[in-house]
């Protein structure tokens, strides 16, 4: 059975904190879902629950990175992109500290607790704070490398992590900073996601294969800054892009594709935008919401046979 995103990202940080006296992790009465309590478990006098005050988190990890220390600031991820949004740009992006905002339960999946804890926005508002990199995780050893470089990094950043466990894509941490990874080839179309959109890219790509269509499949978890060189050559390469993300469609992966396409003389080449439209999102099981809100596989495949479609 596959590990959750968030149970991945706790212990990742508990291993990390042996070997690191450097780095503490606040969290706004949540720990037990973003799974920061496992960090808290290992090194109480490093862990801060904060309790529901999440402008007061941001506040206090300030404080921790003027002193030297790089914090983990812990919620979900609607509440740190609006509540904590202050204190973000004013500290994060305004003043360059070295803080590391992780959003947990990222899109629709904190399907049961009500529309105001889908988290449909965030990865739009982040990406728009000057100096702040957007990180969105697609499976357990990316997670891994994604913490291990939050360490390693002085830049402020925005992580999004998913409640649910995913397919593992990765045997390996060959990752790189600003650089998407390529999943699978193809020739016809390319599919560009991040987080739990990737399975669905993949799952997309078979079906397309089955009626003779190729997909190129692209883990765009780089979100800011952005694989340009990538994006310009797969748009070289397949003629058409969909962009798939748990997200609305507003602001962000596909906004990010499209202002690439536009500026790095890619416009030419047509993109289907698969997210949410302009709307909040009701409650209910995950998967349903997938299908209501036409973010599943199926609405992928679609999408992608619009877009060869309209290829000059």
């Amino acid at each position: 059975m596959n590990k959750s995103l968030r149970a991945v990202y706790g212990e990742t940080l508990a291993r990390l904190g042996k070997d690191h006296s450097d780095f503490v992790v606040l969290d706004a009465d949540v720990s037990n879902s973003t799974m920061s309590r496992i960090f808290g478990d290992s090194f109480p006098e490093r862990f801060f629950n904060v309790g529901i005050a999440e402008a007061n988190m941001v506040a206090m990890g300030a404080g921790f990175s003027e002193v030297g220390y790089t914090p983990f600031l812990n919620t979900f991820g609607v509440f740190l992109a609006s509540i904590g949004l202050i204190g973000a740009r004013t500290y994060g992006s305004y003043s360059h500290m070295n803080m590391k905002f992780v959003g947990a339960y990222g899109g629709l999946s904190d399907a049961f607790d009500g529309p105001t804890h889908h988290s449909l926005e965030d990865i739009a508002i982040m990406r728009t704070l000057p100096n702040f990199e957007v990180i969105v995780a697609s499976d357990a050893l990316q997670t891994e490398w994604i913490v291990e470089y939050a360490l390693q990094s002085p830049e402020p950043m925005y992580i999004r992590l998913s409640r649910e466990a995913m397919v593992p894509k990765y045997s390996g941490k060959d990752f790189a900073p600003g650089k998407g990874k390529v999943l699978r080839e193809g020739g016809d179309v390319t599919i560009m996601a991040c987080g739990v959109m990737v399975d669905e890219a993949m799952g997309a790509a078979d079906t397309l294969a089955q009626a003779g269509i190729e997909a190129r499949v692209v883990d765009m978890f780089f979100i800011k800054p952005i694989d340009r060189a990538l994006i310009l050559e797969s748009a070289a390469k397949t003629g058409a892009i969909v962009t798939a993300e748990e997200h609305s469609v507003i602001g962000g992966l596909g906004g990010a594709v499209a202002e690439v396409l536009a500026s790095g003389g890619g416009s030419f080449v047509p993109q289907e935008f698969v997210g949410l439209g302009d709307t909040h999102a009701e409650c209910g099981p995950y998967g349903e919401l997938f299908e209501k809100y036409n973010v599943s596989a199926d609405s992928i495949a679609a999408a992608a046979k619009k877009a060869i479609a309209r290829k000059k």
